[in-house]
């Protein structure tokens, strides 16, 4: 077997200009947004609206994936710290953001959005959650490059020494599984939705989309270590607890795509 070992000690500083230090995951952040732009923007000549609905999508997504991912992070991890320190959830050069809190803060700012453009609200998230995992995918390698949110003790030839932690041993490259499985996710719900004449039935594309993403997170859990010393007992993590709703409503959005298909026909 071919030894792909890993020895993985890249700055997390891309560059300075001055006084101002650009940070790669800063950077892929940026790329995930406006990756995400130009697949949904590819996507919508399907639907013929215009280009400012994605310019639209791009900044209440942009805004709910920030706001979220920092105030859950805040909340679903140090509840007690930042009630105690409220100001302290605005530093977020600090570090601290939850994909969990993410989904949440897309969600509400996607029902904004469809309040907005007069869209029904399901129509928006059939069709905007497609590209989630364009976004994933640069964020994870972001995770990457921080050499942060990787895995255990691993025997594979492909693992990852990730020297700046003065780790010794390869650990899983749980950034890049991720990474990959949120490419793949994109493709998939690219393709269904495609395969629908680009009319999926309500409720299909969103379904489809929490159980891939939140049913793999569940998974990739298992091997991955804790971000929390709390956490270290727990049978079951933080992320996988917080996956679990998101599973559900996923099997419940897929169960209500399939009546009104029975309905229709």
């Amino acid at each position: 077997m071919i030894d792909l070992l890993i020895k993985w000690n890249v700055d997390p500083e891309a560059f300075s200009i001055g006084p101002i230090t650009l940070r790669w995951y800063g950077i892929l952040w940026g790329c995930a947004f406006f990756a995400s732009y130009y697949a949904f923007k590819e996507l919508l000549k399907f639907d013929r609206l215009s280009a400012n609905y994605a310019w639209d999508a791009l900044w209440y997504m942009m805004l709910g994936t920030i706001i979220g991912a920092r105030v859950g992070h805040c909340f679903f991890y140090e509840p007690v710290y930042y009630l105690q320190n409220p100001l302290e959830i605005l530093a977020t050069w600090r570090g601290g953001l939850s994909s969990h809190g993410g989904a949440c803060g897309i969600l509400v700012a996607l029902y904004l959005l469809s309040r907005k453009t007069k869209k029904p609200y399901i129509w928006t998230l059939d069709r905007v959650v497609i590209v989630v995992g364009v976004a994933g995918f640069c964020i994870r390698m972001g995770n990457l490059m921080n050499s942060e949110i990787y895995g255990h003790a691993t025997t594979l030839p492909w693992g990852f020494i990730f020297e700046r932690n003065r780790e010794t041993l390869p650990k899983h490259p749980t950034q890049i599984y991720e990474a990959l499985y949120y490419a793949m996710t994109y493709l998939v719900l690219r393709f269904v939705y495609r395969k629908c004449d680009n009319s999926p039935r309500p409720f299909l594309i969103f379904g489809l989309f929490l159980i891939m993403v939140f049913g793999f997170r569940f998974c990739i859990e298992f091997i991955k270590n804790p971000q929390e010393s709390f956490e270290i007992d727990m049978m079951f993590n933080m992320g996988q607890w917080l996956s679990m709703p998101f599973i559900i409503i996923g099997v419940v959005s897929l169960m209500i795509s399939s009546r009104k298909d029975k309905t229709d026909s």
